[in-house]
């Protein structure tokens, strides 16, 4: 697993369209693997593609967290323009405009190394080597973007997007 890539992108203000989870909503191992399973069985991302997207915002999944005074949540789900409307069955938040860092993580998806807290800590080192800071309690999220994480390279490794709103 290495970095490939880090950058700062701007983000519009977006509403979070998905299905919120928390920590007791973790299978044995820890993850919420069995949601997205059940996300893609289930059709939900067919849904949420149809509400469309922003010009120039990406409209790949999204594994999002953050810690409230509640606690921890994770959120599946992909980012829409403030105004579309929530299909049934579905939570919302919404999240201001800001800057967001973003590290491309190379690795191999099969051996959950790209979902590990090493890639995650990897990743806000890089952040803080440019000297951006982000909030503990900030949105951070996992972009699975299409080709770069859906199709493999010759290596079977792809890239996962990891990201956090910067203050």
């Amino acid at each position: 697993m290495e970095i490939v890539k880090v950058y700062k992108e701007s983000m519009p203000s977006v509403k979070l369209i998905g299905k919120r989870y928390t920590n007791e909503d973790r299978n044995e191992n820890g993850t919420f693997a069995d949601y997205w399973q059940q996300w893609f069985r289930e059709g939900w991302f067919d849904i949420l593609n149809q509400c469309g997207n922003i010009p120039g915002v990406s409209d790949d999944y999204l594994g999002a967290m953050r810690m409230t005074d509640s606690g921890f949540e994770y959120w599946i789900g992909a980012f829409l323009a403030p105004d579309t409307k929530v299909p049934s069955g579905f939570d919302e938040v919404e999240i201001p405009a800001g800057d967001v860092g973003v590290c491309w993580i190379y690795g191999n998806d099969q051996s959950g190394e790209l979902y590990s807290m090493e890639a995650s800590d990897m990743s806000m080192a890089a952040f803080s080597e440019k000297g951006w800071n982000f909030s503990e309690n900030g949105w951070f999220f996992e972009r699975y973007n299409c080709p770069r994480f859906t199709e493999p390279d010759e290596n079977g490794n792809v890239i996962l997007d990891i990201c956090a709103y910067l203050i």
